[in-house]
């Protein structure tokens, strides 16, 4: 479990093919991780291999990379990074599994003050998850929705502070990012979805 208040921004070193997927080695700025510990990398929750002082390695199934973008990382993508929440560590974010729902893409990015608003398409999944001001996880950062543009078409607004401590500032037109819904709402979604099909 995590709350998508990334603490880390790590950077790709090395991609290795393997056996079922692919090994990639991160250097980051955490120098106490223990092999088994779970990270996520841009909200994708992966198992430490191998580590040692600021640096790890994780692999990703061929399953993992068909449904996120991790079939692009390559030798210096910067990737959002996030450790495991512990029994009492403030929930500052919001409940985030670390399971990626789907691959959204930026529609449009602009600013307004300080903040920076960002359009982004999301598969239909995800949605049906969406409610205004709701939370939403976007490459692993935890999120508000600011506004439903469309159906399939979500607006957040990302503050300065964001910007500087995430990859998200440098998301453009086109780009390509992890979603997660918001765990709640797949719950409420599946427990009502039997009487919502009798009201049809």
């Amino acid at each position: 479990m995590f709350t998508g208040l990334v603490d880390d921004v790590g950077v790709i070193e090395e991609v290795e093919p393997a056996a079922a997927g692919r090994t990639f080695r991160v250097r980051c700025r955490y120098t106490d991780l223990a092999g088994g510990e779970s990270v996520a990398l841009n909200g994708a929750c992966l198992t430490v291999r191998e580590c040692g002082p600021s640096w790890f390695t994780a692999a990703a199934v061929t399953t993992t990379l068909e449904r996120t973008t991790m079939g692009s990382w390559k030798s210096g993508t910067r990737v959002n990074l996030e450790r495991a929440l512990r029994a009492g560590d403030r929930l500052g974010g919001h409940m985030v599994q670390g399971h990626v729902d789907g691959v959204g893409e930026v529609r449009a990015t602009e600013p307004l003050g300080d903040a920076w608003l960002i359009d982004l398409a999301v598969p239909g999944d995800v949605a049906g998850l969406i409610v205004p001001h709701g939370s939403i996880t976007v490459d692993g950062v935890s999120l508000t929705v600011n506004e439903i543009l469309a159906p399939d078409v979500m607006q957040v607004s990302i503050i300065d502070y964001t910007m500087r401590h995430t990859t998200l500032g440098s998301l453009r037109p086109g780009d390509t990012v992890h979603v997660e819904g918001d765990v709640i709402g797949k719950y409420v979604r599946r427990l009502t979805a039997p009487y919502l099909s009798l009201t049809r």
